[in-house]
């Protein structure tokens, strides 16, 4: 039986998984480790311009970090929900634009990732008002 202190422990284990999985596989660049320590038996990816499955995922994100050394993520804000992880972050890529970026991760009951999706939006030069985007 599952009580409201499992569920809090297990969404709390949730959320320190998806942000060690993003800082090691986006800020240090190592996503062979982050898919080997954090993914579980299968990784879906919703995003279009990345290919399904953990290969797909460890191939794009070492050509990455090949074509833009320097590159980080900063963390803005953490949602979690039984299952479901939601990153609101900022994306820097040197050589190109700054990011707006959602991601969605799904977990497995032992707290491995095994879905992905994500909406990413360039952040503008001007705005028509003061407020950040984060």
């Amino acid at each position: 039986m599952t009580g409201p202190d499992t569920i809090s422990s297990a969404t709390e284990r949730n959320k320190v998984n998806v942000l060690a999985f993003y800082d090691l596989m986006f800020n240090r660049s190592r996503p062979a480790e982050a898919i080997e320590k954090y993914a579980g038996d299968v990784y879906i990816q919703h995003n279009p311009t990345v290919a399904d499955g953990k290969e797909a995922f460890i191939e794009y994100f070492e050509r990455m970090a090949r074509d833009h050394p320097g590159k980080k993520v900063q963390f803005r804000r953490v949602i979690a929900e039984g299952h479901y992880v939601v990153l609101h972050c900022r994306q820097e890529w040197p050589g190109d634009r700054e990011w707006a970026g959602i991601d969605i991760f799904r977990l497995d009951d032992e707290g491995k990732i095994v879905e992905h999706w994500d909406v990413l939006q360039t952040v503008p030069e001007t705005s028509a008002h003061e407020n950040s985007m984060f």
